[in-house]
């Protein structure tokens, strides 16, 4: 039964990615980046400064703080997992996918971040909220796909993300002489549920100043450790770049199994760990206090070059420069383990861990924020009661624990679909009201060579003002 199961979400994977969302992905990815003059390379400077904008008020969320949430989620298990993963089964090609999907990707999360901010809306207490199912309500004036796209999401971060991340934490204790197959996953899975049950129960704003706090500290301490074992092997970086490019352009062998191939698996772990399209991050970037809806869509394109061309590189140089053996049998942390060890020893798998517990904690708590923002909408846009969240809550910790006892290819496959799901939304609509977001990016050029402050207002564009709530 399972089996069969299995076989059936499996060919709903592969022609979900090939051909469909490749297609789909890089020729809208394609036509923003053309559409905007490669606003996502062209603007970096200027979104590095925007990062640190303060808000106006004390209380509103900072682009900081947006941009710290949206990478919460961004940054997870799979920038260890995700690329061990791409490697071991699609080979070192995967690398070069992934990195030409996140630069083109990134201006698909600069256009679907600034429709966020385009249509958010305001709170009585002045706060901000928003996302794709606003966007897709007020100005498509489609509420059944908004009603859609929210029910995909919450099936891919209450269930499949959260499913995978589980799966990927207990994953990394399989190389120490401790772990018992049928006992640990177990008791990772209980003190994981445990955790994550006691902080979500906070609210929105405790996961803000908790992610705040852990995302920084995770992502330096894995890059510099990463540095150091990509210097301790310098003399292998041209053979490693030489074989990952030689992969990458192997197009018999791509060919011959594409599935399987490098290029589909850059692309599907690639967009699992930025998330670049997907439409996600939107719900955090329609959160931030700004005062032109641009200033936030280029900052979300920051999130996806730290998630992809920092730490999933990061990941990717220390495994190839290393030569540590790849092959199926070790996809996953065990490779990433693997490699580390031969320059920290038995020290280096510890890392690991402590990596992947940071990582898999603060995933869970940015998921659950997207999915509170889907609820509220399915709920006639107010929060639900509370009676009925402490059972969401109870609900998703018990997926949490579950995922701790899943075979990796169910979880992979299950996050998989779902995040497809939501992209087949999400992009489509971006494309159809892209030129709003090329006309704001023209207005915020103008006002920026005028030598003032970007300021928005929807009319300038020519949008109705009677569709936002925020922008008069």
């Amino acid at each position: 039964m399972l089996d069969s199961l299995m076989n059936i979400l499996n060919k709903i994977d592969d022609v979900m990615y090939y051909p469909v969302l490749i297609i789909i992905l890089a020729a809208a990815g394609l036509y923003f980046s053309f559409r905007t003059r490669f606003a996502q390379i062209r603007l970096f400077g200027e979104a590095c400064r925007l990062i640190v904008e303060k808000p106006k008020g004390e209380q509103k969320v900072s682009s900081f703080q947006a941009l710290i949430v949206s990478t919460a989620s961004r940054v997870g298990t799979g920038n260890i997992v995700g690329v061990s993963t791409a490697i071991c089964i699609g080979g070192p090609g995967a690398c070069f996918w992934m990195w030409l999907m996140c630069i083109i990707g990134a201006a698909s999360a600069f256009v679907e971040s600034t429709l966020a901010q385009i249509y958010k809306r305001k709170n009585p207490d002045g706060s901000c909220y928003g996302g794709p199912a606003y966007y897709i309500e007020e100005a498509l004036k489609k509420p059944l796909i908004s009603v859609l796209f929210c029910i995909f999401l919450i099936a891919t971060y209450a269930v499949g993300f959260n499913l995978l991340c589980s799966y990927n934490l207990q994953s990394t204790f399989e190389v120490y002489s401790f772990y018992d197959a049928k006992i640990t996953p177990v008791i990772v899975g209980i003190i994981l549920a445990v955790t994550v049950g006691y902080c979500i129960m906070g609210g929105g704003k405790r996961i803000i100043k908790l992610t705040e706090k852990i995302v920084p500290f995770m992502g330096i301490a894995y890059v510099l450790i990463s540095l150091i074992i990509i210097f301790a092997n310098i003399t292998n970086i041209p053979h490693m770049f030489a074989l990952i490019f030689a992969d990458a352009f192997d197009f018999r062998s791509i060919l011959g199994g594409l599935a399987g191939s490098c290029l589909v698996m850059g692309i599907k772990r690639g967009l699992y760990s930025n998330e670049a399209g997907v439409g996600s991050a939107p719900n955090a970037s329609a959160s931030a206090d700004v005062t032109h809806p641009v200033k936030q869509g280029l900052v979300q394109t920051v999130s996806v070059y730290i998630d992809t061309i920092l730490l999933c590189t990061a990941t990717a140089f220390m495994c190839l420069s290393t030569n540590t053996p790849y092959n199926e049998s070790v996809s996953g942390a065990m490779y990433v383990q693997n490699a580390i060890s031969t320059v920290f020893g038995s020290v280096g798998p510890v890392f690991i861990t402590a990596a992947m517990v940071l990582f898999a904690f603060t995933t869970l708590l940015g998921n659950l924020y997207y999915v509170d923002n889907a609820l509220i909408y399915l709920n006639g846009k107010k929060p639900p009661s509370k009676r009925f969240m402490t059972g969401f809550y109870i609900f998703c910790i018990a997926v949490i624990f579950a995922g701790a006892l899943m075979e990796m290819s169910f979880a992979w496959t299950i996050a998989d679909i779902t995040m497809g799901l939501m992209t087949l939304i999400n992009i489509p609509c971006c494309f159809m009201l892209s030129k709003q977001v090329f006309a704001a990016l023209r207005d915020y050029e103008k006002q920026k060579k005028a030598g003032r402050d970007p300021h928005f207002l929807a009319k300038d564009i020519g949008i109705d003002t009677e569709v936002l709530s925020f922008w008069k």
